[in-house]
């Protein structure tokens, strides 16, 4: 039994997440949100596409659980089987409920399509369930008790899913017995791993408060510091916390909620009513990437030049042949010169310019894989850096272009001291 008095479980569904096909984010998403009621996931189980496995699991799940989450099994095809398994376990007939039927002729009817018989079948739902609003897919959710359990069926498509969870975190809110409100503050950060965060602040904070709980997210590129309590009489607790973080981590803090470095460059951009260009080689256009990802990003960023062969270095930003003969693509003169060039062509303000070794061959003694020279600035201050990242190709593409994105936003904040990563990832000679 939880804290709270409830128990939660998660059933996923579908061969395509067994056999690895698809990776399972939903469950991240479904507990993050649920964490927001203080409301904690006891326990998640995946199932194929197997009737009987599924109705098995079901119903002991709502034998044992007050809530039971189901994701998957919505769709229109023979292996869609979540509305024929929750009528089973209920013991109640399909039929076709009218209002997810309307809501087939209203999704087909925008994209001028007919509603045929595959489609149809996303309306046959269990008798008496209510219909849990999709407003982006063709198949709503729905839910219906089953004994003392409150089941709840969503689609496994992680757009429609997100797009769902407000309503129903919203009707958990108020009417689930138990079910609180956690105030979380979300951290993000770039340039630290999780166990030196957690020794630094081990080694500063010598009695850190029993009722902020204090929690780590990895990921590439950034990691997120969680800091959750359950009551608003604890938020200054929570405040005084943040500013212990503060005083730690300093710069490496990008900033609240889901900031990301893109976001955070273009911000500042904007606020100085400046522009940035990008010059990228090892990283294939992927800074520009992330920069366009953030909606309205065109006003900040104008251009960016992926010159992978050293002929198109040459062409098209004008670095020196006889640079690119003798120190080779992968150098101080060479990168400055990206950067440069990519000023002068995209008449910019600021410029990332990237050239490196993501491997896996292509290295040598003097410049191994995971070689990287980055040159970031203005016409008035560009400076280099080489650094050593010798991780799988696709995460040093990942990692070298967000540290060229935090060299920005390190020199648009007007940060001199570095980074703590530069001293972590320092290439020889470099």
């Amino acid at each position: 039994m939880q804290a709270n008095g409830l128990i939660v479980q998660l059933l996923l569904t579908g061969n395509e997440i067994m056999s690895g096909d698809t990776i399972d984010s939903n469950s991240a998403l479904i507990a993050r949100r649920l964490d927001e009621l203080a409301v904690p996931v006891l326990r998640k189980v995946t199932v194929g596409d197997d009737v009987a496995l599924l109705r098995r699991e079901l119903a002991a799940m709502a034998a044992d659980a007050d809530l039971v989450i189901v994701n998957g099994g919505l769709g229109p095809t023979v292996d869609d089987l979540t509305a024929e398994v929750l009528a089973a376990v209920a013991g109640v007939p399909l039929q076709e409920h009218p209002q997810a039927l309307e809501h087939l002729r209203q999704w087909c009817g925008r994209r001028n399509l007919q509603l045929n018989a595959a489609n149809r079948k996303q309306a046959m739902l269990p008798a008496g369930c209510d219909i849990v609003d999709n407003p982006i897919g063709s198949a709503v959710g729905f839910a219906m008790r089953v004994g003392d359990c409150r089941v709840i069926c969503t689609p496994g498509v992680p757009g429609e899913l997100a797009a769902m969870l407000d309503d129903i975190v919203a009707e958990l809110a108020t009417g689930l017995p138990g079910a609180g409100r956690s105030h979380v503050l979300r951290l993000q950060t770039f340039g630290l791993g999780e166990s030196t965060a957690q020794q630094m602040i081990s080694d500063a904070c010598d009695s850190w408060p029993d009722e902020v709980e204090l929690g780590f997210r990895a990921g590439a590129p950034q990691m997120e510091i969680k800091l959750t309590v359950r009551g608003e009489d604890d938020l200054p607790a929570r405040q005084q916390c943040r500013e212990q973080l503060q005083a730690l981590f300093g710069d490496h803090i990008i900033g609240e909620g889901d900031t990301g470095l893109a976001q955070a460059v273009l911000q500042l951009l904007r606020d100085r009513g400046a522009t940035l260009t990008t010059a990228e080689s090892c990283t294939g256009g992927l800074i520009a990437s992330m920069l366009t990802a953030v909606p309205g990003s065109s006003d900040a960023f104008h251009a960016g030049f992926v010159t992978y062969d050293n002929a198109i270095k040459a062409s098209v930003l004008g670095v020196s042949e006889q640079s690119l003969a003798t120190a080779g693509a992968v150098s101080e003169e060479v990168v400055l010169q990206m950067a440069r060039g990519a000023l002068q062509r995209a008449g910019a303000d600021y410029a990332i310019a990237v050239s490196g070794i993501a491997g896996p061959d292509g290295g040598s003694p003097d410049k191994p894989v995971g070689t990287v020279w980055l040159a970031w600035g203005n016409a008035a201050r560009m400076r280099t850096r080489c650094l050593h990242w010798p991780v799988e190709r696709t995460l040093f593409q990942t990692m070298i272009a967000a540290a060229g994105l935090d060299m920005i936003r390190r020199q648009l904040l007007d940060i001199e001291e570095e980074p703590r990563y530069f001293a972590q990832r320092a290439a020889r000679g470099g």
